[in-house]
């Protein structure tokens, strides 16, 4: 109902679980939303699993 869609309450639900596995991992997920955003466009394709929430490091 609050997504519109299908596809938006899917992409909604993958947020929310990204988020909260953020804070299952004790990262400020303000912090992480951010930084991780901001890098993954330079980001190595094979290296995508730095920025996983388990093994971040902020930059």
């Amino acid at each position: 109902m609050f997504a519109s869609s299908d596809q938006g309450g899917n992409r909604a639900a993958t947020i929310y679980r990204l988020i909260e596995t953020v804070k299952l991992n004790d990262v400020d997920c303000a912090a992480y939303l951010l930084d991780t955003t901001a890098r993954i466009a330079d980001h190595l394709a094979r290296r995508t699993d730095e920025l996983l929430p388990w093994n971040y490091r902020q930059a």
